[in-house]
Order: C-alpha cells, then sequence, then structure tokens
C-alpha cells in the first residue's frame, strides 16, 4: 500500500531544445491541477457551518455543539497536516492529493446521508464529530502535497507571487462552497426533497469528486519525473536553504524534525502568529451565517451570499498581499503581514458596529436602516476576506523559504498545527461555540476575541520582520 504512494524515479533527461516548451506546458498543468485541487478540498471541509441554520433550526444541533463537532475537522486536520507533511516530502504529490479529495468527498456525502435524531442532539454531535475526525484527516492529504509540487516546480525568487495565485484556491474553494450549497438546495427543494440543509453536505461533494478526475490528469511529482530539470538549475535560481549533501532527496526523520523543524526560531514566531490569524479566518467565516441569521440581519440565502463574498475578496487580495511581497520586500513576508493585518483589525470593528453605522448613515443619507446595515455587513466582511487571507498565504510561504525543498511539506504542516489546532479548533470552534452560546457572554464576547486575536497575530508578524531578512540572505 505504502509502495503505491512512493515518488516516481526520474525519467531520462529531454534533449535541451524540448526542455524550454515541455516546462511551459507541465508548469501550466500542474499550477491548474494543485489549484483547482485544493480548491476542491475546502468543498468538502466547511460544509457544516453552512448546513448548521438548517440543523438548528430542525433541533439537531445547537451552537455550542455545532462548534464542538466543526472542531473534529480542525483537530484532526492539525496533527494530519503536520503527519501528511512529512509523508507527503517521501511521496508522490499527484497520488497523495487525489486519494485524500476522493476519500474526503465520499465520507462528506455519507454525512449528509445519515438519518439523524430528532430526540437525542447527543447521538448528533457524536456522529458528525466522528465523521468530521475522519473528513479533518484525510484533508491533510491537499495542502502538503500542494506545496511540494509549488516548490519544486517554481524557484524561490519567483514562489511568493505564484503561490500568492495559487493560494487563492482555498478561497476560491470557500467561495463556491456557499453558491454550490444555495444551488443544491434549490435542486432539493424542487425535487421535493425534505431536509434541504442535506445538500450543503451532499451536492459540493459531488463536484469534488469530478475535480479529482482533472487532477488526477493534471499533477506530475517533479520535473525529474517527466524528464526535465530541477527547477532551480532550469531557472538559475537557487534557494538560499539546501538539504545536507546526501540529503537530497529524503531527509532522515529526525534530522528533519529537530534541525529544520524544532530549532528554528523563525519558524516557531510565524506559527504562533499563524494561530491567531486562524482564529481570525475561520471565527468570522464558519460563525457568519449562524450569526447573521440569529442576530436577523439576513436570512439563509443572503448569509451564505456574504460567506461567499467574504472568501472571493480574498482572491485579488492575496494576489495583490503576494505581489507587495515580491515588487516592494524582495519576496519577504513579515512587511506585507504586519500590513494586511492593521486593515483586518479596520474591518473586523466595521463588521461589530454595523448595526450603528447604518442607522448613523440612514440618519444622514435617509434610506432603510436594515437595507443600509446589510450593504455594510457584505462591505466589511468582504475586507476582512480580502485582507486575511494574504497573511493566511504569506505565513505559508515563509515556512517553505525556511527550510530546504525536500523539507518543505513538514514545515507547512509544523505551522499549520498550531494555526488549525489551537486558533480554528481550539478557539476559533470551542471557545467560540461556547462564548456565543452563554447568555452573559454572546457575540459581543467573541468579537472582543477577534480584536485581540488582530493584534497578537500583528505582533508576532512584526517580531520575524528583521530575522526573515536575516535567514534569507544567508
Amino acid at each position: 500500500m505504502f509502495n503505491f504512494f512512493n515518488p516516481p524515479a526520474p525519467k531520462p533527461r529531454l534533449s535541451q531544445d524540448k526542455i524550454p516548451a515541455k516546462y511551459a506546458q507541465m508548469r501550466l498543468r500542474v499550477f491548474l491541477g494543485a489549484f483547482l485541487g485544493y480548491a476542491a478540498y475546502y468543498l468538502v471541509r466547511k460544509n457544516l457551518s453552512l448546513a448548521a441554520p438548517g440543523m438548528i433550526e430542525s433541533g439537531l444541533l445547537d451552537k455550542a455543539s455545532v462548534g464542538l463537532a466543526g472542531s473534529a475537522i480542525s483537530i484532526a486536520y492539525a496533527f494530519s497536516k503536520f503527519i501528511m507533511g512529512s509523508l507527503s516530502d517521501r511521496s508522490d504529490a499527484r497520488k497523495f492529493l487525489v486519494v485524500g479529495l476522493i476519500l474526503s468527498s465520499l465520507l462528506m456525502i455519507c454525512t449528509g446521508l445519515i438519518p439523524y435524531s430528532h430526540t437525542n442532539p447527543g447521538i448528533n454531535v457524536g456522529i458528525i464529530f466522528g465523521l468530521m475526525l475522519l473528513v479533518g484527516w484525510l484533508s491533510g492529504m491537499g495542502w502538503p502535497p500542494c506545496g511540494r509540487i509549488m516548490a519544486h516546480w517554481f524557484s524561490q525568487n519567483e514562489r511568493s507571487f505564484k503561490m500568492s495565485v495559487w493560494n487563492t484556491s482555498h478561497t476560491i474553494g470557500s467561495g463556491s462552497l456557499g453558491l454550490l450549497v444555495t444551488a443544491g438546495i434549490a435542486i432539493f427543494a424542487m425535487l421535493g426533497w425534505g431536509d434541504t440543509w442535506r445538500a450543503a453536505f451532499i451536492f459540493p461533494s459531488c463536484v469534488a469528486l469530478l475535480l479529482a478526475v482533472f487532477c488526477w490528469w493534471a499533477l506530475r511529482d517533479t520535473p525529474q519525473a517527466c524528464g526535465l530539470p530541477p527547477i532551480d538549475e532550469y531557472r538559475n535560481d537557487y534557494s538560499a536553504v539546501k538539504a545536507a549533501k546526501g540529503e537530497e532527496q529524503k531527509i532522515p526523520f529526525k534530522k528533519l524534525f529537530v534541525d529544520y523543524i524544532f530549532k528554528n526560531k523563525i519558524l516557531w514566531l510565524i506559527a504562533l502568529a499563524n494561530a491567531f490569524v486562524y482564529l481570525v479566518r475561520y471565527g468570522i467565516s464558519d460563525w457568519a451565517p449562524v450569526y447573521l441569521q440569529e442576530m436577523n440581519i439576513m436570512d439563509t440565502s443572503q448569509s451564505n451570499l456574504a460567506f461567499s463574498l467574504h472568501n472571493y475578496a480574498g482572491v485579488p487580495g492575496t494576489i495583490i498581499c503576494g505581489w507587495i511581497s515580491a515588487k516592494f520586500f524582495k519576496g519577504r513576508c513579515a512587511p506585507a503581514n504586519v500590513i494586511y493585518m492593521v486593515l483586518v483589525l479596520i474591518g473586523i470593528l466595521v463588521y461589530w458596529k454595523a448595526a450603528p453605522i447604518a442607522q448613523s448613515l440612514a440618519e444622514i443619507f435617509g434610506g432603510d436602516p436594515a437595507a443600509i446595515g446589510r450593504t455594510v455587513v457584505y462591505t466589511a466582511l468582504c475586507e476582512i476576506g480580502f485582507c486575511i487571507y494574504g497573511p493566511v498565504a504569506l505565513i505559508g510561504i515563509q515556512a517553505l523559504n525556511l527550510v530546504p525543498k525536500n523539507a518543505a511539506g513538514t514545515a507547512a504542516g509544523f505551522v499549520g498545527l498550531f494555526g488549525y489546532l489551537f486558533g480554528d479548533a481550539v478557539l476559533a470552534k470551542i471557545v467560540m461555540g461556547s462564548v456565543a452560546n452563554d447568555n452573559s457572554l454572546g457575540w459581543n464576547a467573541t468579537f472582543w476575541m477577534f480584536i485581540v486575536a488582530s493584534l497578537l497575530a500583528t505582533a508576532f508578524c512584526a517580531t520575524t520582520w528583521k530575522r526573515e531578512k536575516q535567514a534569507l540572505s544567508r
């Protein structure tokens, strides 16, 4: 079984006259495969967030149990991304990504088909928690092979921009999830099927299965597996961080974790920053449908649209953030991260105070305060989405830049462990769900969590400003 995932052996080098055309063709092809493949993983990850309002209304779950059940994906994914990262560094990226995507899609479809109990919500929580644990574990087979592909097919001085473009895949995937759920609910309703919230699990998963077929055709592990020279040789752009002699293909496990990961002080700093970035990222995104509907700010279709717009806004935001990093800071990520996190804080304040802002605007310009309030919320969520996904992308790129190429998946997994376990699972899911469900605290307290997290993320990113420059100049 494990032999199935072994990296393909290098093929004989193509003749020099064929290399440029083949390289251009394959770089576009693997980029599209990695882009759509990772986007597809987001069609089978956050489905519970969009199904939650319907499940709460049906009495199957409450906000605390939604947070608990939703944390399962983040807990499993945090450890899986770390462990799968080290495995992917020693595996065929094509097989790794596609197998994980197929299994994740099938499990999410099962989640939508199960007959849940209307009399014992505790059973429902246990079932969903278990399924989400499995989905979360399999989701860890998405980012690491993509990181491996980007490290092997794109060289250092182009990687921050190219990876920023690639990293918009998860915002495209998340945004498309909201639209696909709305379409799925409409199809279920048209066919007269009850419990239309089940479409949130089933319909996007079917689309993800189709994308898995495309990825199998498009992806290849390394240039050498296609008869091409390594990317740094081809572009004469050699990484500042190299593996030791004799470890160019595989780094021993002990040295990989101890020397390149645990003793890397800058990696620890960006991992801490990542935890607070992820609290904001998932705290805002995953709870938006529940918050907006519970506060009677928007109905189901409007909140699904807000969810999608928030994620789609991350596409230009991430690309511009990567361009700023490459154009003005020579590929360094810390300065752009600090700028973007300050802007995130402003967006959070507008989102929180949308009602009084709308009332003031209505008094000045006239109009319906409720309609103006929805516009303010759409605007604030778009501004947050535009800014938050830049640091999400660049922190991952920082991790890749600070280690050899064949340690890229492990470094990304280590940083992701902090983001998904502490930032997402513990804080954005379990703690936020409990706080929001507590009448004495409620949603106002969750916004204070966002504010503090934004300030801490900014501070930790700032601490890497000079150290990153020194590390990349070695």
